[in-house]
């Protein structure tokens, strides 16, 4: 007993050794500088964290934390202020503390030592206005694999966006590029022109994989963009971005799997005690919670579930598949609010990996499996209710689906030909109508099916005597957003109108229309 208590002992010494206690100031900085003067007030009630921990400052602004060797230390904006940024657009909203730094022979450097930590850490803030309603954009994997794709993304993505105006700011949801850890600074570099605010959660093609420990995966994450775990608010929402993937794998060292540390937990935990629950929760993370194919670990799952229960209004989004989802969790996966969960899986930025047919500019047009066109989504907010809108890459804001029927049919006999149509927001949430000519509104049978327009562009790949610009996209899988209807039988030969009315689940309509022919079939020989 006296040996165990001894080791207990020991180790608790040894540990107490390595911390050590960071303190500074939360200021508003008046007059911008950067630097605490002494008439500029500091903020009492800023909640501040090592990534785990989480304290608030006192009523002069002062907070202590204690940190390890290997901590980044944020201060969590509150609403109505907002944090500098530097000359990408990023936030400066932490201290990284690593006194030796990021560990040595890296393919891709860390952090440099950072050596003793300042007497006081301070973090200024400034006011700003926050309305309850606001909008921001949200990227799907930009995974740029070299500076040809970047270039694609640049002309694709960021040129629409340059000045984009009465949005409040920007996350990309992981896979900023693609194992290539130095083209972060180009990535930083393009999105700089958007010109508004920017933050950035890390995907499984952003780590470190020379590391033998999962928390040293986002060492050059976290030189080029700061912590890989933070959080933030804005007008009546509370947003917590998140690293959920853990590498190595820790049921066989390979790979990596969908899941968190118990120190994440902690953290989310710890963070979520100085939250009001009348606030909109968003978690924005890489890899979906789904855990088909035991993609995810479903005991951090559940664990997550447990911590946001007694919140009302949670919305999660994440990326990572490249195909578009939504999937509404309830008590039979786990999930014990009062209302289901919402993940929003988004469309990628990137598309099928940068695959498919040129455009006019010279930028595949890398349509996604599920035949999601690539794009990014903006997030409506008002309060702590949401919307969410996905914008076609290049297409006019009213781009919402694709139908896709015959050109013609015949006027006689038996009809097997259907009409789909892929509304890319979709679930089973929203209510697809269609009528011929006038007619009268019928529903659209949901359908598990690969998008038909998808594989005809598949088709003509295979199908053509020379190999075109770009290459092949990938095969297509099932469409968690696809409808069919059949054709009524005996209309008159002539041209008609085939239109889908689709009322979406925040109560908005969209329509789409095509024209198809009614033809007298060819007679046999």
């Amino acid at each position: 007993m006296r040996i165990a208590l001894t080791i207990m002992l020991q180790l608790f010494t040894i540990v107490a050794l390595s911390q050590t206690t960071i303190k500074g100031t939360v200021y508003e900085d008046l007059n911008g500088n950067g630097k605490r003067e002494k008439k500029e007030p500091g903020l009492a009630g800023v909640c501040v964290s090592n990534g785990i921990d989480v304290v608030q400052t006192d009523a002069q602004g002062n907070y202590s934390v204690q940190v390890s060797e290997d901590a980044i230390v944020f201060v969590i904006k509150p609403s109505g202020y907002t944090t500098a940024f530097n000359e990408y657009n990023l936030p400066k909203h932490y201290y990284i503390h690593k006194p030796k730094g990021s560990p040595d022979g890296l393919k891709y450097p860390g952090v440099a030592p950072t050596g003793k930590p300042p007497k006081s850490v301070d973090f200024p803030l400034y006011k700003q206005h926050e309305p309850e309603a606001f909008s921001l954009l949200a990227f799907g994997d930009p995974q740029v694999y070299n500076l040809e794709e970047l270039e694609y993304f640049r002309k694709g993505i960021i040129a629409e966006l340059e000045g984009v105006q009465n949005v409040a700011f920007g996350i990309s949801l992981g896979d900023l590029v693609g194992d290539a850890l130095d083209l972060h600074q180009p990535y930083k570099e393009a999105m700089k022109s958007i010109g508004i605010p920017w933050y950035n959660l890390m995907g499984n093609h952003d780590m470190n994989v020379d590391v033998a420990a999962d928390s040293l995966s986002d060492e050059t994450f976290e030189k080029n963009f700061g912590p890989a775990n933070y959080s933030f608010n804005y007008g009546k929402v509370h947003f917590i971005i998140l690293d959920d993937i853990l590498y190595p794998d820790p049921r066989d060292g390979k790979g990596y799997w969908g899941g968190f540390r118990p120190s994440q937990l902690r953290f989310i935990e710890n963070d979520l005690k100085y939250v009001s629950k009348d606030q909109l929760i968003v978690l924005a993370y890489h890899i979906p919670l789904q855990y088909h194919n035991n993609e995810f670990s479903p005991e951090d799952r559940q664990k997550l579930f447990d911590i946001l229960q007694p919140f009302p209004h949670v919305f999660t989004m994440c990326a990572h598949t490249h195909l578009q989802r939504n999937d509404f969790y309830t008590e039979a996966d786990g999930w014990k609010g009062a209302q289901p969960l919402h993940e929003y899986n988004a469309g990628t930025t990137c598309g099928d990996w940068y695959s498919g047919k040129l455009n006019e500019l010279g930028v595949p047009y890398a349509t996604m499996r599920d035949g999601t066109p690539k794009g990014y989504a903006y997030i409506h907010v008002q309060g702590n209710q949401y919307s969410i809108d996905y914008k076609v890459a290049g297409e006019s804001p009213d781009k919402r689906m694709h139908l896709y029927l015959p050109k013609v049919i015949p006027n006689k006999g038996w009809i097997s030909y259907r009409a789909y149509v892929n509304y890319y927001m979709g679930s089973q949430h929203d209510k697809p109508e269609y009528r011929v000519n006038d007619g009268e509104w019928k529903p659209m049978t949901k359908v598990d099916d690969k998008d038909p327009a998808y594989v005809a562009e598949l088709v003509k790949w295979d199908e053509a005597e020379a190999l075109a610009p770009g290459r092949r996209a990938s095969n297509a899988v099932n469409c968690s957003h696809l409808w069919m209807a059949a054709f009524p039988k005996n209309l008159p030969v002539g041209t008609h109108t085939f239109e889908v009315r689709i009322t979406d689940r925040y109560g908005r309509t969209h329509h789409e229309t095509k024209t198809f022919r009614v033809a007298e079939p060819a007679s046999r020989p």
